[in-house]
């Protein structure tokens, strides 16, 4: 049985202390016995390579990372909230994507409480507040533009509210610092000065942190942008989208194989909005729409990038192929075969 985690929130919807199944409720939720072939993937992945998905809380992993409770799924509520160390004890997860983040900032103490919960070598991959890299400010469903975010690429901003939390309180476990900017509409008639504004924004950032851009707008995935990237201290995140060039096609256009470390999310399949997706997979148990281009072109990547040294990451949406664990297996295969171990 997995160590008892810290809670990052109290658990309203569980039992008070005084009943027997709080005392089941209070148990660690625990992860699925790693089997033969997770173990053996696990010792003959390259050690740079860091795999993993986008967030942990999902009942419908049940059986693939989370062990059933009294025969039934944790439930998605106690799984973010004390899901994570069981989810960092299975062994080809080195790496998660803390999407959270995107919608607000959290606190030092809070991604430290995260720090605590996984072993030595895992790698937190964490997006950055949005109210730094959408130039307006959306209402609703965070589709409709309410008028110009006057956050929009601060530095200062984005250095005391996200950067500073995020490495003091992740300290040894953080990862790539994702800065995911929206389609950029009328922004992106100009891709050579976008590219410049976000590289002017990341080059006063604080040092040390790896920093990776994600574009969403095919205009701007250009040599010349990851050239200025590069210069202020940052690599492309190659986004696997639905809206963007395929995997071999996005880094032919970034100018071939990226220098230093791979950073992907690998968010959504081809050909599918991100509502269908979620409608069509859910409750993401088995992969449906196996994309093999993406699955080979990345592996390819990533055995290439980890060969001469460099760190690999790559996080995984259930909305790729319908069941992230499983796509993390699948490229696990690959990506020893590739590598010839």
């Amino acid at each position: 049985m997995p160590p008892r985690q810290l809670p990052l929130f109290g658990d309203a919807d569980e039992p008070t202390p005084a009943t027997g199944s709080a005392r089941h409720a209070a148990l660690p939720v625990a992860p699925v016995p790693a089997d033969d072939e997770a173990l053996r993937l696990a010792r003959a992945l390259p050690g740079p390579v860091h795999l993993g998905t986008s967030s942990w809380s999902f009942p419908g992993w049940t059986g693939l990372v989370y062990a059933a409770r009294e025969g039934r799924p944790e439930s998605e509520q106690r799984l973010a909230r004390t899901g994570l160390a069981a989810y960092a004890a299975c062994v080809l997860f080195r790496t998660v994507s803390l999407d959270r983040t995107f919608y607000a900032p959290l606190s030092r103490d809070e991604f430290a409480g995260y720090a605590a919960q996984v072993p030595t070598g895992f790698r937190f991959v964490v997006k950055a507040p949005a109210a730094f890299t959408d130039p307006v400010i959306r209402t609703g469903t965070g589709r409709v533009p309410a008028g110009d975010n006057p956050s929009f690429l601060d530095a200062a901003a984005a250095t005391a509210a996200f950067v500073r939390p995020a490495v003091d309180g992740l300290g040894t476990t953080a990862g790539p610092l994702v800065f995911q900017f929206p389609p950029l509409g009328r922004l992106t008639r100009d891709p050579a000065r976008v590219a410049a504004r976000i590289a002017a924004f990341v080059a006063v950032l604080p040092r040390g942190p790896l920093y990776a851009v994600e574009l969403r707008d095919p205009e701007c995935i250009t040599p010349a942008t990851a050239r200025v990237l590069a210069d202020a201290g940052a690599v492309p995140c190659v986004a696997v989208h639905a809206r963007m060039p395929a995997v071999a096609e996005q880094v032919q256009l970034l100018g071939g194989l990226p220098t230093g470390p791979l950073v992907v999310r690998w968010n959504l399949h081809a050909g599918l909005a991100y509502e269908e997706a979620k409608g069509h997979y859910f409750p993401f148990d088995r992969l449906v729409d196996e994309d093999l281009p993406a699955r080979g072109a990345l592996a390819g990547l990533a055995a290439a990038v980890a060969a001469r040294g460099d760190l690999v990451f790559i996080t995984i949406n259930n909305k790729a192929e319908g069941s992230a664990p499983l796509s993390v297996r699948a490229l696990a295969r690959m990506i020893v075969d590739r590598s010839g171990a």
